[in-house]
């Protein structure tokens, strides 16, 4: 068995199926905070959001018609705020074009690249919409796996390391869903000073020794 699937048996004994773990109104709320997350807190997020539905602004047709300015001002919580609100501008004429219902019956490659060639979206964030939006199987690589598998010993750039969770694991969107969600909460509790010994890649490192 690879240190992969090791990984994830450990952390599913631990936190379970985290089934829950990332709650949405509707697709187009997580696309929208897939882009508003990069580079700040999600407790930053979650005020934007709710600003949003507040003003019934969550839908692609509303964020298309309003006001830059205007839409600026509500996403400044989360930080880059010029450069989120036109990235949000620009996905939402996106999905005005192209409605997100759609997106499960594009081949997962094409979406890809389509997401990619939208402003403010890089791997990490077209891979989450993909994963749970579109229902397509493309696993996440965000900071909290690659510094897990940095602490394991594996190195590489987002390719390389997105190539290796694949090709290790069942090919299975809600197999990706949930370990990255394994990931997220096992960086949470654990990727810190004080909690660092107890992590999951100990347990791993100590079975290797005894081996």
């Amino acid at each position: 068995m690879n240190d992969l699937k090791t990984l994830y048996y450990i952390l599913s004994a631990e936190f379970g199926p985290l089934s829950e773990w990332w709650v949405a109104g509707s697709p187009f709320e997580r696309i929208a905070g897939a882009i508003l997350v990069q580079q700040t807190r999600w407790e930053n997020v979650d005020r934007v959001l709710s600003a949003l539905n507040n003003r019934n602004l969550m839908a692609p047709e509303a964020i298309v018609t309003l006001p830059l300015e205007e839409l600026e001002e509500i996403v400044r919580p989360t930080g880059f705020y010029r450069n989120k609100a036109k990235s949000l501008k620009a996905v939402a004429e996106y999905f005005t074009a192209n409605p997100i219902e759609g997106m499960a019956d594009k081949p997962q490659q094409k979406l890809r690249e389509e997401l990619l060639g939208l402003r403010g979206i890089g791997n990490e964030t077209a891979d989450v919409i993909l994963l749970y939006v579109a229902g397509k199987p493309s696993f996440v690589i965000d900071a909290y796996t690659k510094k897990l598998c940095g602490c394991m010993g594996i190195q590489g750039n987002y390719a390389e390391l997105h190539k290796l969770f694949e090709d290790g694991l069942p090919r299975d969107v809600w197999t990706y869903q949930h370990y990255h969600a394994l990931i997220v909460e096992h960086g949470k509790r654990y990727c810190n000073k004080k909690a660092c010994v107890n992590c999951a890649v100990k347990i791993i490192q100590a079975r290797s020794c005894r081996q």
